[in-house]
């Protein structure tokens, strides 16, 4: 059974004072939750819950990256420009060094 909220709420004092009970709670998987100034500041978790939550940052961009190409995909009316005519268009030349 997980346990509960206000049992894994510390006190910033307290957990500068003595760390070492509370780093063992987190790594056998309990959240601690450091609280300063009667507000949650900081979240003490175990390593692999760390690395899941990295794997779920970059699930969520992966996700939202195909979402947007699958947006401009259901959206795409087959207009193509060449560069050339937009550069002229927007009246921009590029110099020789830059267009190589």
């Amino acid at each position: 059974m997980p346990t509960p909220l206000l049992d894994r709420l510390v006190p910033a004092t307290e957990f500068s004072k003595n760390p070492g009970p509370f780093i063992d709670r987190a790594s056998d998987g309990e959240q601690i939750i450091i609280v300063k100034n009667s507000r949650p500041t900081a979240v003490i978790i175990d390593v692999a819950t760390s690395r899941r939550l990295d794997n779920l940052d970059t699930l969520e961009n992966d996700l939202r990256m195909l979402a947007v190409a699958l947006v401009r995909m259901a959206t795409d009316e087959g207009r193509r420009f060449a560069l050339d005519d937009v550069l002229d268009e927007l009246g921009i030349e590029l110099d020789e060094e830059e267009s190589e």
